[in-house]
């Protein structure tokens, strides 16, 4: 585990997210109120930790704090909500140490209330906005233009994510329901089921393209659960005790291969999705601290999460280390020669077709023949005799 240098050293964090770059080049931004900023922070994967000083920041109004973030797929804007209703796009300029903010006005997006969720979907066409007052917002993107606005979609938005198709936007609110929309045309296509006694919390869908599941954190009773349903029925799957406390955040990893899930008091865990079995666990992490943010790493297997009182954190994950491009190509080259090898023993010791006879090898072979007519010569001339 390491920590993020002067992204938890000054003020409190509110929110963190990895921003994708070219070359995993990844960037991160945070952030804090007390004082309130939105900071950038370059990572080094070597090292598996956050720059020590940021490359960018941006400096809020007095009284002006930031909610929550969303990054666009590209890597090239995101936007923060705040505290006083209004929402920012930032659009990020240059690369490594010479990066700069500009921000825009989201006029759809200002005096809107706190939005508690703010996504964007996988293919980068779609923006979607939760509200503590339960309105839920999509637009295109960048056009903004408004595909769906409802003001009671909910009780009070608790999470939200996007299918990997983008078809589809999964919503849960504060008292435990949940409901799936049409991205397309904004309609609403179910309410996920549950018991009486169940509330549904966090939600994200798979995104390895094989298993069209919508993973959800589930508090039954006394017992938190990790429920499955399955998108084509939307009926549930299954479920599994995996982190064995309430959750207060889950997420996946890009490639699909990985769930994680933070809990209220601070722990980390993470799942291997084909197994659903634990194959990291941090306890402890953010020690009796609730867990308010965590993703995954855009190239490597580290997650950053964030805590009010102990700011933002990168932890490198204890899982199988996954095979880089080079070492698949090697792999491959490394099986090509050891076929031509076995093919040459083969060859050699082999008594095949394609060895011809070479020219000592043919005048034994006349010789031999000569012999065998010598032979059956003198045979036809002893049946002569005995007649």
């Amino acid at each position: 585990m390491e920590g993020g240098g002067d992204a938890a050293a000054e003020g409190t964090v509110t929110c963190a997210m990895w921003i994708r770059r070219p070359e995993n080049a990844h960037l991160a931004v945070i952030g804090k109120s007390q004082p309130s900023s939105l900071e950038v922070f370059s990572f080094d994967s070597e090292a598996n930790s956050l720059s020590t000083s940021h490359k960018a920041k941006y400096e809020f109004e007095d009284r002006v704090n930031p909610v929550t973030i969303a990054v666009h797929p590209s890597g090239d804007n995101f936007v923060c909500s705040t505290n006083t209703g209004d929402c920012k796009l930032f659009n990020l300029n240059g690369r490594e140490d010479n990066i700069e903010l500009k921000t825009e006005e989201l006029l759809p997006m200002q005096g809107v209330g706190l939005q508690k969720c703010l996504a964007f979907s996988v293919d980068g066409t779609r923006f979607a906005t939760g509200g503590v007052d339960g309105r839920l917002r999509i637009f295109e993107w960048p056009n903004m233009r408004i595909i769906l606005d409802e003001p009671s979609a909910h009780k009070s938005f608790q999470d939200m994510d996007f299918s990997l198709d983008s078809a589809y936007l999964a919503s849960t609110s504060t008292d435990g329901s949940a409901r799936v929309w049409n991205t397309t045309d904004g309609t609403p296509i179910t309410t996920l089921t549950r018991n009486s006694d169940e509330k549904i919390g966090f939600c994200r869908f798979s995104k390895d393209g094989t298993k069209p599941f919508l993973f959800c954190s589930v508090q039954r009773g006394n017992t938190a659960l990790t429920v499955v349903w399955d998108i084509s029925t939307w009926q549930k799957i299954g479920h599994k005790r995996l982190l064995g406390k309430p959750a207060s955040i889950i997420s996946v990893s890009l490639d699909g291969k990985y769930l994680a899930l933070g809990s209220k008091d601070g722990d980390i865990c993470v799942v291997e999705v084909k197994t659903m079995e634990v194959r990291h666990l941090s306890k402890r992490l953010h020690l009796g601290s609730n867990i308010n943010s965590l993703e995954f790493c855009p190239s490597e297997r580290i997650v950053l999460s964030t805590s009010a009182e102990w700011g933002a954190m990168v932890t490198k994950l204890t899982v199988p280390a996954d095979w880089k491009e080079w070492q698949i190509y090697l792999f491959l080259l490394g099986l090509f020669l050891a076929s031509i090898v076995v093919f040459f023993i083969l060859y050699e010791v082999s008594d095949s077709f394609w060895n011809f006879p070479q020219a000592n090898d043919r005048t034994t072979l006349r010789n031999e023949q000569s012999i065998l007519r010598n032979e059956q010569s003198d045979q036809r001339m002893w049946e002569h005799l005995e007649l």
